[in-house]
Formats: structure tokens, C-alpha cells, sequence
């Protein structure tokens, strides 16, 4: 695999871009980010200082990943995103003074494997957005997402879940408590406010998708 970086983008020297990943027109890749494979980080997009992101990972045009952002494989970030890192914001001290570096304690934002997080949404530090979760378009996460969870609005509330297809389930008829994904007929089950994946559907999901 090829590693693809832009005249216009900045890579610094000490990060690490894994094979067949994409940097595109006027990135930036802060010292220490390291990026796993098969990344695509698209046109005036951000990544801080020491961001860690795994395989396979696309982030958006104009997107904004500030430090100490982690992301998972898989993970998608859309157009202006913006994963925030510090909850109380101020430019200067309490006696007017310009804060630095050192004046203040970055925070956060953790992107489980398989997420999404959709065009123009914020994600205010420190949270953390679990597995296959799904951030609808415009929203403001300032509560950790569940696994499976479609999240929307200001702030953001879940109105539903997802499977690993980005489908919205549907419940099951005569069966209260099972998800079923319209287009795989994967089936997941909710517990407690959390929504886990019936035991056997990945093996199945897997299976299916040899024979096609």
C-alpha cells in the first residue's frame, strides 16, 4: 500500500501516517498524531498534537480532532466536526492574563470503533461515543454515547439505535427489547438502556457476507 500526502498539507516529522492512507489538500497533522492505516483525512482538516487514530478512519473536509482525541479503527468523522478538548474555555486568567499551554488541563473526546459522528456536530470534552454509535448531523454531544446509539440535537439525546450498517433498528414484532436491522436482518438486544448484539449474529453477518 502507498502513503498519498499533498503538496499543500503539513505532516509534521514526527508523526506517524499509516500505509495507504490519504492526506488531502491544506491538512494539518500536528508532532506525535499517529494515524493507523488506510486513514483518509480530507481537504482543511485538523489533527492535534499526540491524536491517536486507528485503521482505517476518515476524517471529513474542515473537520477539527484537537488533542487528546482517540478514535478507533473504523471511525468516521464528518465535514466541521469538531471534538473540543477543553470544558472551560478562557483566553486569559481569572487577573487577565493570556493563558498558555501549561495554564490549563487538556480533555478528551474517545470514539469507540465503528462510530460516527455527522457534518457540523460538536463534541464537547471530555465524553466518549461507543461502538457503531451514530451522532446525527448537527448535534452537541456533551453526554457519553451508548454502543449502537443514534444520537441527536442540542443537546444530543438518543432517539433510536443503529447496527453495524448505520440502519436504524426497527423492534421486533411480538419480541419487546429485540432490534432488528432492515438491511442485514441482524438482530440486537436491549438491556438496561444498553443495546448488545444477540449472541451468533456476527458469526452469521460474517457468513452471509462470504457467500455473496
Amino acid at each position: 500500500m502507498s502513503l498519498r500526502i499533498q503538496p499543500t498539507a503539513q505532516v509534521d516529522e514526527s508523526a506517524e501516517v499509516g500505509d495507504g492512507s490519504s492526506v488531502w489538500e491544506l491538512a494539518q497533522i500536528r508532532e506525535g498524531a499517529r494515524l493507523g492505516e488506510g486513514c483518509v483525512i480530507g481537504r482543511g482538516a485538523y489533527v492535534g498534537s499526540g491524536v491517536r487514530m486507528g485503521d482505517n478512519c476518515k476524517l471529513q473536509n474542515y473537520a477539527l480532532v484537537y488533542e487528546p482525541a482517540e478514535l478507533g479503527d473504523g471511525v468516521f468523522i464528518g465535514p466541521a466536526v469538531v471534538l473540543t478538548n477543553d470544558h472551560n474555555p478562557r483566553s486569559v486568567d481569572p487577573e487577565g492574563r493570556q493563558k498558555r499551554g501549561g495554564d490549563w488541563e487538556a480533555v478528551g473526546v474517545t470514539i469507540a470503533d465503528g462510530a460516527s459522528v455527522g457534518a457540523r456536530s460538536v463534541c464537547v470534552a471530555p465524553v466518549a461515543i461507543g461502538r457503531w454509535a451514530m451522532v446525527a448531523a448537527g448535534a452537541v454531544v456533551t453526554k457519553d454515547v451508548p454502543d449502537f446509539a443514534l444520537v441527536a440535537g442540542v443537546p444530543a439525546r438518543r432517539i433510536g439505535w443503529v447496527g453495524r450498517a448505520g440502519v436504524r433498528l426497527a423492534e421486533r414484532e411480538g419480541e419487546p427489547g429485540v432490534w432488528e436491522c432492515p438491511r442485514s436482518g441482524a438482530l440486537y438486544e436491549e438491556k438496561d438502556g444498553t443495546l448488545q448484539e444477540r449472541e451468533g449474529e456476527r458469526e452469521r453477518e460474517q457468513e452471509q457476507e462470504q457467500d455473496r
